[in-house]
C-alpha cells in the first residue's frame, strides 16, 4: 500500500495547512465560512459546498430540486438526503417530484 504524505499549502487568505489529497480547500476557510444557523449549518462541508456551487442558498431553492438531482451533485451523499428532508419538512415543504 502506498502511503500517502501531507503537504505544506498556503491558501490565498495567507492560512497554512497540512493535507495529503489534492482537495483544494483549506480548512480553516471552510470553518470560518460555515453558516451559523439555517439548513446549510446542519450539512457536512462537502454537501454544503456542493449545494452552495448550485447556487442553492435557501430552502424554498431546496425545494424546487428532486433528490435525485441533489445526489447527482459532486459532494452530495445518500447520508445529507435525510437532513435535506428533515430541514424541508420542518418549513411544510418537501422535494420536488419528477
Amino acid at each position: 500500500m502506498a502511503s500517502s504524505r501531507a503537504t505544506l499549502r498556503t491558501c490565498p487568505r495567507g492560512h497554512t495547512y497540512y493535507k495529503s489529497s489534492d482537495c483544494p480547500t483549506c480548512p480553516t476557510c471552510e470553518q470560518e465560512n460555515r453558516p451559523g444557523d439555517g439548513f446549510l449549518s446542519r450539512m457536512p462541508a462537502p454537501a454544503r459546498r456542493a449545494l452552495e456551487n448550485e447556487g442553492i442558498t435557501s430552502i424554498q431553492q431546496l425545494s424546487q430540486y428532486s433528490e435525485g438531482e441533489l445526489l447527482k451533485l459532486h459532494g452530495m451523499g445518500p447520508s445529507s438526503i435525510p437532513k435535506l428532508r428533515t430541514a424541508l419538512a420542518e418549513q411544510g415543504l418537501t422535494f420536488k417530484t419528477c
